[in-house]
């Protein structure tokens, strides 16, 4: 049975479900198509990539999958970057110990800290993907208009209700509500990331009522319960990422799926130490630890580039201590299903909830 919403309507989609893009790892083509096939809407979180990688990826999911999908990127700051040489010099000195402790070089060279986003949205507009989505700001009108053009459904993300509604003056077609439970990167792009820490549950109302397009809830969602209820707060879809953190389709590191399925609703905590800006994820040593640091953390996309030796080579070492372990605050109900079993489960409990609700409401309530 289909689920029908303004959102899956405009996308051609059986079920309001979308499946967050978590870049770094996770977000697979094999999950964004298993996801797509189940009748959600997958998505790539192709922000790292080259453009190469982004074609490769793109061009394996159209193999996996005939149904619409999605490319997430970052938005560059139009401000520019903010952090000086020392700075720089200074974080990469205090870094040498973790790299040292982890049996790599230290000082690496950059030639730069982040793929062009110019070149990645290039891609997505020669591919002509289904659906561009994105966060951290929102993208030149340049672009925006291109992705109109080649009839791409756009879709950003939103901290805050003046967000959201700058997101649909832009032109987008559904905007990401991206409550405080959210695991990964704040798409914050306003305000400072400690000012729009909104949950989920207030934030997707107050939206709703602001904004025409439809609004996507985002920030601990792990099942039917949670659809059921963003639905009756006025959302027209669920984004999802760490329910589908453990499934077999997820490229997320061993370690990294043992501690989503261990770990508890307060084991998360919302740092900048691994990328230079504020994501939630699952407490670590290395986290712990800068928050020590005596000096400024560089803004991302540089502290992301600094530490991404010694990220790499923890996994490689099986030591999730130093990992960035991105995750939300629902870690309990977390499973390792299959992607596609847990589109169907959760529709199957959504619906069940919302027959009981209207049984309740038929009965005269409480």
């Amino acid at each position: 049975m289909r689920m029908e919403t303004s959102f899956t309507r405009k996308l051609g989609i059986a079920y309001p479900i979308v499946q967050a893009p978590m870049a770094g790892g996770p977000a697979t083509s094999e999950l964004a198509a298993a996801v797509s096939n189940a009748g959600g809407l997958g998505s790539l979180g192709a922000g790292y990539w080259s453009p190469a990688q982004i074609t490769d990826a793109i061009r394996e999911v159209r193999r996996r999958t005939d149904r619409p999908f999605a490319v997430n990127l970052f938005v560059p700051e139009r401000t520019g970057v903010k952090a000086t040489d020392d700075e720089i010099a200074g974080m990469n000195a205090h870094l040498n110990a973790y790299r040292a402790k982890l049996r790599i070089a230290s000082d690496p060279a950059f030639s730069s800290f982040a793929p062009s986003f110019e070149d990645q949205v290039q891609v997505l507009l020669e591919e002509e993907v289904p659906v561009f989505s994105f966060t951290f700001g929102i993208p030149s009108p340049e672009a925006m208009q291109a992705m109109r053009q080649r009839g791409i459904a756009i879709v950003g993300t939103a901290t805050t209700v003046e967000e959201g509604i700058r997101l649909e003056a832009a032109g987008a077609d559904a905007i990401v509500a991206q409550g405080s439970e959210a695991g990964g990167h704040r798409g914050t792009f306003l305000s400072e990331a400690a000012d729009a820490l909104i949950g989920t549950l207030a934030l997707v109302p107050q939206l709703a009522d602001r904004v025409s397009v439809p609004v996507i809830a985002s920030g601990g969602i792990m099942d039917g319960r949670g659809l059921a209820a963003c639905l009756a707060l006025g959302a027209s879809a669920v984004q999802m990422g760490t329910a589908f953190l453990a499934s077999p389709e997820s490229g997320a590191h061993a370690a990294h799926k043992r501690l989503v399925l261990s770990s508890a609703e307060d084991a998360t905590a919302v740092t900048v130490a691994y990328s230079g800006k504020a994501a939630r994820g699952i407490r670590t040593d290395f986290m712990r630890d800068m928050r020590a640091y005596p000096g400024t953390i560089p803004d991302y996309p540089i502290q992301n580039a600094l530490t991404k030796d010694i990220r790499q080579a923890a996994a490689q070492a099986d030591d999730p201590s130093l990992m960035s372990l991105w995750a939300g605050q629902g870690l309990r109900l977390a499973t390792e299903q299959a992607a596609a079993d847990i589109v169907k489960r959760t529709v199957a409990e959504a619906q069940a909830a919302i027959g009981k609700l209207s049984g309740f409401a038929g009965t005269g309530g409480a």
